[in-house]
């Protein structure tokens, strides 16, 4: 049985929620965080940076969400939500498995960073990251207006990458999702999903958002 650690108010919800929406056996652990947001000490025991989430299945420890998902799926999902290289929406979804970190969340983690440094606020760089982080909103805005789910008119692996930067991170970064009115209505289609409504009560965010 696959072990989940899980940091509260993390990525590591991706996890849980994957396990419930393959419908696999597992085993939560969930960690507070620490004061000052850090893993407790503990975390570090099981990966050495101490970073969520991170699984156990059997000898192997593996942490990165992106990895993690991608690997239970491959190896535990017997096909479910995951295409396979021939499928002509196959590109989509690698691409959108992957944008979740590499594009998306790299920048968004930037503007967070910048956002809580009080001399950025009147910045020249800080408005050009802002504008860029607005561009990509949009960007994604039209890219799910062509269908129901990421890679397509099928809830894959991608969407289970891609919905955290719109509901998680926004209670860490604040930004208006007013305008984006194709990802307002994705993340209903999101909500409305009983294995993603069963990790949230489990694994959802314990932070107030400000």
């Amino acid at each position: 049985m696959i072990t989940v650690y899980h940091l509260e108010t993390s990525r590591s919800e991706r996890i849980v929620w994957l396990m419930e929406e393959l419908g696999l056996p597992y085993r939560l652990e969930a960690f507070p965080r620490e004061a000052n947001g850090a893993a407790p000490p503990p975390f570090k025991e099981i990966h050495a940076l101490g970073r969520a989430p991170a699984i156990r299945d059997g000898d192997t420890v593996l942490a990165e969400s992106g990895a993690i998902v991608e690997y239970i799926v491959q190896r535990h999902g017997g096909g479910r939500l995951a295409l396979e290289p021939d499928d002509a929406a196959y590109a989509r979804y690698v691409y959108w498995l992957h944008f979740a970190e590499g594009s998306l969340m790299s920048l968004l983690l930037i503007v967070l960073v910048l956002s809580r440094v009080k001399e950025a606020g009147a910045s020249p760089v800080y408005a050009r990251v802002r504008e860029r982080m607005n561009q990509m909103l949009a960007f994604v805005d039209r890219e799910i207006a062509s269908g129901l789910w990421f890679a397509g008119p099928q809830f894959t692996a991608a969407d289970v990458m891609m919905v955290f930067p719109f509901t998680t991170l926004r209670y860490f970064l604040d930004y208006d999702l007013a305008p984006y009115a194709n990802l307002r209505a994705y993340l209903e289609r999101v909500e409305a999903r009983p294995a993603y409504r069963k990790a949230m009560s489990l694994a959802g965010p314990r932070k107030r958002y400000t």
